[in-house]
């Protein structure tokens, strides 16, 4: 337990460049408190304390504005940055190092039984915003852009954007503390501007074929004076 909890503390330093101290993490950090908090009840519902375990993380969501279900299972260094509006379900388990930003939802599609919310793998960067529903794995290192919609499986050293989410980068190469979650490619725009360009250039041929009908027309007016 002490090295999962030096492990919490270190995934801070290693990716909030505004943490200065130990001692100020500790204190101020409301996804720190809610990751030890969750462990706590996490270990009380293991136990059958459901009632307790449940009244723990509703106080837990009081005091940070994160939720997180008793039943969720979260690996070490993992970072909640700011962390307001976060719901994690019960059957979602998150592995090593994930970082995840405000208004991040990993939550269910219905009433199904069983396993029913997402599995997240090591590495993973689920960016502000962005809601991963249903029972879908979440591959290694993975990037969810923010605001985006996952509905589907990821691969892993991915990065997803859009409504419903789109794989827009799968290169296989691992990038350590990529944490340029705003910097990510936009399909939606890369279509528009494809569109645009080809207006552009269907255009410039509509302008060339106005340009030869006027000259064929004045070749025929002349020809007509000609004749007269």
């Amino acid at each position: 337990m002490r090295a999962i909890l030096r492990a919490d503390i270190d995934a801070v330093f290693e990716r909030d460049p505004a943490a200065r101290s130990t001692f100020e993490v500790v204190l101020t950090y409301s996804g720190l408190h809610a990751i030890w908090m969750h462990r706590i009840a996490h270990w009380l519902y293991q136990r059958n304390w459901f009632l307790v375990a449940r009244v723990l993380s509703q106080f837990n969501r009081f005091i940070t504005g994160i939720e997180i279900h008793p039943g969720a299972k979260i690996g070490k260094g993992v970072f909640i940055d700011h962390g307001m509006g976060v719901v994690i379900g019960e059957t979602c388990e998150i592995g090593d190092r994930v970082t995840i930003y405000q208004g991040v939802t990993l939550g269910g599609t219905g009433k199904e039984k069983g396993k029913r919310h997402p599995t997240v793998e090591e590495g993973v960067l689920i960016a502000s915003g962005a809601k991963v529903l249903g029972s879908m794995r979440i591959g290694k290192n993975a990037k969810i852009g923010a605001g985006s919609v996952v509905l589907k499986e990821v691969p892993a050293n991915s990065t997803v954007v859009g409504v419903p989410g789109r794989v827009v980068v799968q290169d296989g190469v691992r990038v350590d503390c990529d944490l340029e979650h705003h910097k990510l490619p936009d399909p939606f725009e890369e279509t528009c501007q494809s569109l645009e360009e080809e207006i552009s250039r269907l255009r410039q041929e509509l302008d060339s074929v106005r340009h030869e009908l006027e000259e064929l027309r004045g070749g025929k007016k002349k020809d007509d004076y000609a004749s007269v």
